[in-house]
């Protein structure tokens, strides 16, 4: 097995992980900053809202494709070369997003924006493993507590942003953000080679594109974890798409209950995380994973008691914030799992992971849109029906390696 070797100045990982925190934030500041921007973009750009709305899924769509293609390159290419090349290019398309004069432009530029900055964040998975070796979920989970942030201020920063200026100054800022970030990743971001027979690395450096993805795929017991990862992404998703209905439209809270009820949630995620942290390195990932997935279980079926009977909103609350906790620790186990299974392909292992995770999420908004019936039920049976497929892929890959133990002994 190929080994790994930190170069450069020796970078503390307490220094290290924000700074791949910030790089994975890329997006996810991307994909909110500018929400509340949408009405007035619709007006400046002469076009309807549904036209500007279709630019948060082309740059998912963007997103997807870059994964796919970017991955493999990370395990056969420069890692930190590969994060100067999409962190610089998201800061291109940043600087001309203001500039824009249509819909067709502005659609064209968030699509190259995502496609090219995935090529930085696809790295930051592999990178962790490279550091962090067996605690990789550890790693992991300190990575996405600190990411989490983006998501719970980047509304709150667009909208200053817009009463302040306008809504071009949101994508400035952004390309303020790209030039930190840029920065810090020439100073600190250490380079990785892999110290391996030069055999080895011939071979490695020979592997087709789509043969990288084979070998990600061939892995029965990596194929369950991605699938756990994969469908419990559609909790995570389904989540995202249907809280805003639940909460606003079903129970009717104000806007102001709602905020404070989405940031309670985000709360409960990096706690999730943070405890994972402690304990990982003890139990193991596969052990971490199987508490998330008790928990997660415990409170679907809550969920699904509570939304089944109509119970007040108090009810759902109490039940969403030990699932969405429960989520998120099986979500970074079960990539951990699979990332560390394969050393010399894992930016293609975290390509697989990201693509299915954005493909799958994008089938929450149309499943529940199909079994619409005006209440919050449809959504707690796709949260329970998720969690119940990721229960029994863990039950197949238990069942396989007892099988395989008592074999070897």
């Amino acid at each position: 097995m190929t080994q790994t070797m930190i170069t450069s100045n020796s970078v503390s990982l307490k220094l290290l992980l924000p700074l791949l925190a910030s790089i994975m934030a890329l997006s996810p500041l991307a994909i909110d900053m500018y929400l509340p921007a949408m009405p007035i973009l619709a007006e400046y750009l002469a076009t309807d809202m549904p036209m500007v709305q279709n630019s948060l899924s082309i740059y998912l769509f963007g997103y997807a494709l870059g994964l796919v293609l970017f991955g493999p390159m990370a395990d056969k290419y420069s890692r930190r070369k590969m994060v100067l090349l999409g962190v610089s290019g998201f800061l291109f398309a940043n600087l001309l997003l203001p500039l824009v004069s249509n819909i067709e432009q502005f659609l064209s530029l968030r699509f190259g924006q995502a496609f090219i900055s995935s090529a930085a964040t696809v790295v930051v998975p592999s990178a962790i493993r490279e550091y962090y070796q067996k605690d990789t979920a550890k790693g992991l989970s300190y990575v996405s507590m600190i990411m989490m942030l983006a998501p719970m201020i980047a509304p709150a920063i667009g909208s200053v942003l817009l009463i302040a200026h306008s809504w071009q100054m949101i994508f400035y800022v952004l390309s303020l953000y790209s030039v930190v970030v840029l920065l810090l990743v020439i100073k600190y971001l250490p380079e990785v080679v892999r110290n391996s027979t030069a055999q080895s690395t011939v071979e490695n450096k020979e592997i087709s594109f789509l043969a990288r993805y084979k070998v990600v795929f061939s892995n029965n017991e990596a194929r369950l974890d991605i699938i756990s990862s994969m469908t419990i992404s559609l909790a995570f998703f389904a989540y995202i798409t249907a809280i805003p209905f639940v909460y606003l439209t079903v129970f009717q809270v104000s806007e102001f209950t709602f905020s404070v009820l989405f940031g309670i949630t985000v709360v409960a995620l990096m706690t999730a995380h943070f405890i994972n942290t402690r304990l990982v390195v003890r139990k193991g990932s596969r052990k971490m994973l199987g508490y998330g997935l008790t928990c997660a279980l415990i409170a679907a079926i809550t969920l699904l008691v509570v939304n089944y009977f109509s119970l007040p909103v108090a009810y759902t609350v109490l039940s969403v914030l030990p699932l969405m906790g429960g989520i998120s620790m099986v979500a970074v186990n079960s990539d951990a799992l699979v990332i560390t299974k394969f050393p010399e392909h894992s930016g293609t292992a975290t390509a697989v992971i990201g693509t299915l995770r954005f493909g799958i999420g994008a089938l929450a908004g149309p499943v529940l849109a199909y079994f619409y019936d005006g209440s919050a039920l449809p959504f707690a049976v796709l949260m329970f029906s998720a969690v119940l497929v990721v229960l029994l892929c863990q039950v197949i890959i238990n069942r396989n390696e007892k099988i395989n133990s008592i074999k070897t002994s």
